[in-house]
């Protein structure tokens, strides 16, 4: 498995991660298995958030990391906060929804607690804001963030679903280098590249939704990191193999023949050819 630089280079992890979102639904014998089969195929970066399957995802994973023996210092891991749950909308499944943002002082710090408590571990690799409050403070999480780092229990910062802009006002408060930004990109989800090819023309794919966040990205050193790198829309599903897309998939199928390979391997190949 290659391994990236990550933000201004200075640290390094797997290019693929194991998002863990919907771990809390499974066994810790068998998530105990997934970690040590990644593991062994040279993945390194573990993707959690304090809301997946509401903090059974993180408490499961952290009991298959101390069942697999794995040290922590070989392992990436980051989390995110900020999304408060609506419990009405939690599937069955284990498919959560948020009622609102919050990057209050008192949240964010009491997030990051819950995070490392239910995974067992004394600190975070990377921590995210999950997604953009509307009512962010950003001399409030510089506050937040510069408390999380002189007491050791984060050691990197990024956000998720930011756009540029967005990133600019949070980066002029903070003392700290915004390394990551995770996004929704796939072969079905592509508006962070759509408004680059559509320059100067008059299609809905010319909108540029994304602030330009791809050469953004590049210019500041931020990582971007695809989240549902086999979905399409909100959750709706897999486009491998969904006879809602037959032309996407006999493409992937001639390309993958061609390799040799799987389609999912086709598609997470077309996400890691994008300059990162």
């Amino acid at each position: 498995m290659r391994q990236i630089a990550l933000g201004n280079g200075e640290i390094t992890a797997s290019q693929v991660a194991l998002g863990i979102m919907r771990m809390g639904k499974k066994s810790v014998e068998d998530a105990t298995t997934v970690l040590k089969t990644v593991y062994d195929q040279g993945v390194n970066f573990f993707d959690s958030a304090d809301i997946y399957t509401d903090g059974e995802s993180e408490l499961v994973f952290g009991k298959a990391l101390k069942n697999s023996g794995i040290p922590r210092d070989k392992v990436y891991i980051q989390s995110k906060a900020g999304i408060v749950l609506d419990d009405a909308r939690t599937t069955a499944d284990g498919l959560v929804f948020g009622q609102r943002y919050d990057f209050s002082k008192e949240h964010l710090l009491q997030a990051v607690d819950g995070i490392l408590e239910r995974i067992g571990v004394g600190y975070l690799d990377t921590f995210l804001l999950h997604r953009p409050d509307p009512l962010m403070e950003p001399d409030e999480v510089a506050e937040v963030f510069n408390t999380l780092l002189r007491s050791g229990k984060v050691r990197n910062f990024g956000v998720s679903n930011f756009n540029a802009s967005q990133i600019d006002v949070l980066q002029q408060a903070v003392g700290q280098k915004l390394i990551i930004n995770q996004v929704q990109l796939s072969l079905k989800h592509t508006p962070l590249i759509d408004s680059g090819i559509f320059v100067n023309r008059l299609e809905d794919e010319a909108v540029d939704r994304e602030s330009g966040m791809l050469e953004y990205s590049r210019k500041n050193n931020i990582t971007l990191q695809a989240w549902s790198p086999y979905q399409y829309g909100m959750f709706e599903g897999v486009f491998i193999d969904n006879p809602k897309f037959p032309e996407l998939n006999a493409m992937m199928d001639e390309i993958a023949k061609k390799y040799g390979v799987t389609k999912n391997a086709i598609a997470t190949a077309w996400i890691t050819r994008l300059p990162h």
